[in-house]
């Protein structure tokens, strides 16, 4: 009888020795693996700028649809939070609410600047990765280590535009910008490469991010008349600022409207019509960008969607969840901030819009910005990349 007791005793040991020695908790580790990773999704679902957070959630349900709901061994679970847009403080409760409350292991989305910098504290105190997916300050990733952005930066797509429009016979231009983070951003670069191909800027005007008038700034240019008025508006803002230029007759004054891609937004153009012939816009993204990838996208995003139009928020989205998917490759499934954010840090890929990289010291992304003109096509207009610059970075303003 004692020989037995011994024997069970030993077979105890030896197996709480194989335990400590890490043997048999594999049933353990792949009970982990099978956690699903959770990532909320912050974005403007309702408000004035509604149609980014649209935009952002069908291109995350279009990746996943085409990419399968889990990636090395964990199942994604996106949490869709709609933060309205406008209130810094509702975008960091629900950031804060998502991590403490819900477990999430990613933030993503932002759709504003302000937005963005509010859920910064949350991803660093969590130490959770926060992908940038529409926000475009310049100094967006500096307030955060565990920052990434993957949509673009409004400094990064201006440049191309004043050099184009220095070498294309506009002399004098006044600049009208949103006045918040990315307008002062685009300000300040166009006047700064604009001035250095020799042209002038006559004037430099803001308009406010809520509620705004355009009519009296418009006013102010067509007294100035100077060859080109440059506009920064935030996507959905861009029809009521060329309805207005064309109503107020600043086209018909021999004013021309240049603008970066937001005031020009694919989602939008449908809405814009007419008034979009001509304007020439420099962007990272078009819906008619003519890569066979980007066709593909175009076509699975339209019906998936009811015919929409796939905008720049969107592809940002898109590109923010290939990213994510890597990362999670890469790290075999290990869903830990720190080894998550080395994943993302320099890689490397070919986007719908073309060739694509995250830095590795900035966490920005680097890619191509297009010079477009909006032609009529298709029924509709479209924005016809004619020029571009590769490999653009953020100048860092």
């Amino acid at each position: 009888m004692p020989h037995n007791i011994n024997r069970q005793r030993r077979q105890l040991l030896l197996g709480a020795a194989a335990l400590s020695a890490g043997v048999l908790p594999a049933t353990t580790s792949f009970a982990a693996a099978a956690e699903p990773l959770k990532v909320g999704l912050i974005v403007p679902m309702s408000g004035p700028f509604a149609s980014t957070g649209r935009q952002i959630d069908a291109a995350v349900k279009l990746y996943m649809q085409q990419n399968g709901a889990s990636v090395a061994g964990r199942q994604i679970e996106i949490i869709l939070k709609d933060d309205g847009g406008v209130s810094p403080d509702v975008t960091k409760r629900l950031a804060q609410e998502l991590v403490t409350r819900d477990k999430v292991q990613v933030l993503a989305g932002f759709g504003l600047t302000p937005l963005a910098f509010a859920a910064a504290p949350v991803a660093t105190q969590s130490k959770v990765p926060m992908i940038v997916m529409a926000a475009a300050t310049s100094v967006i990733p500096q307030r955060s280590p565990y920052i990434v952005r993957t949509g673009f930066t409004l400094a990064q797509v201006t440049a191309p535009m004043a050099q184009w429009a220095a070498r294309n016979k506009i002399k004098s231009v006044v600049t009208l910008v949103s006045d918040y983070g990315p307008g002062l951003d685009a300000e300040k670069v166009f006047a700064k490469d604009f001035g250095e191909g020799g042209g002038k800027v006559a004037d430099s005007l803001r308009a406010p991010l809520r509620n705004p008038d355009y009519a009296p700034f418009l006013a102010r240019v067509k007294d100035l008349k100077p060859d080109a008025l440059f506009v920064f508006v935030p996507s959905g803002e861009g029809a009521a600022v060329l309805k207005q230029f064309t109503e107020r007759g600043l086209a018909a004054a021999g004013i021309r409207l240049i603008c970066t891609g937001d005031v020009l937004d694919d989602d939008l153009m449908a809405s814009i019509g007419p008034a979009a012939a001509g304007v020439v816009s420099s962007h990272h993204y078009s819906a008619a960008h003519p890569s066979a990838e980007n066709k593909a996208y175009v076509e699975a995003f339209g019906k998936a969607n009811k015919g929409m139009r796939p905008n720049f928020h969107s592809v940002g989205a898109y590109d923010g969840m290939h990213l994510l998917y890597q990362a999670l490759k890469q790290t075999n499934g290990d869903s830990n901030g720190d080894k998550l954010l080395a994943a993302m840090k320099g890689m490397a890929w070919t986007s719908v819009r073309g060739p694509v990289s995250i830095d590795a010291a900035t966490r920005d992304i680097v890619q191509t910005v297009y010079i477009r003109k909006a032609e009529a096509g298709g029924g509709s207009f479209y924005n016809v990349e004619f020029d571009q610059v590769d490999k653009v970075r953020d100048p860092g303003v």
